[in-house]
């Protein structure tokens, strides 16, 4: 069987992580609440640590929630905003 000279990369959950530290990103938490803020650090546990953090309603925002620590548990996406 021939292979083809194409070399196939694929990023880890981790290393798309690593790219998005010092980024904004919406975050969709299980409860159906929508987080947006710059992503400081993080953990094995996807435990993540925002800054200038903001609680959205349908795009809209409703609180400004400043520095805050989301538990990887609860959290259902990550998207670069």
């Amino acid at each position: 069987m021939a292979t083809i000279g194409i070399e196939m990369t694929q990023e880890r959950p981790f290393d798309l992580l690593n790219k998005s530290i010092g980024q904004q990103v919406l975050i969709r938490l299980k409860n159906g609440t929508d987080i947006r803020g710059k992503v400081s650090s993080f953990d094995a546990h996807m435990n993540m640590v925002m800054e200038n953090a903001e609680e959205l309603d349908e795009g809209n925002l409703k609180a400004k929630l400043g520095t805050i620590l989301l538990r990887g548990g609860n959290i259902l996406f990550i998207s670069p905003v």
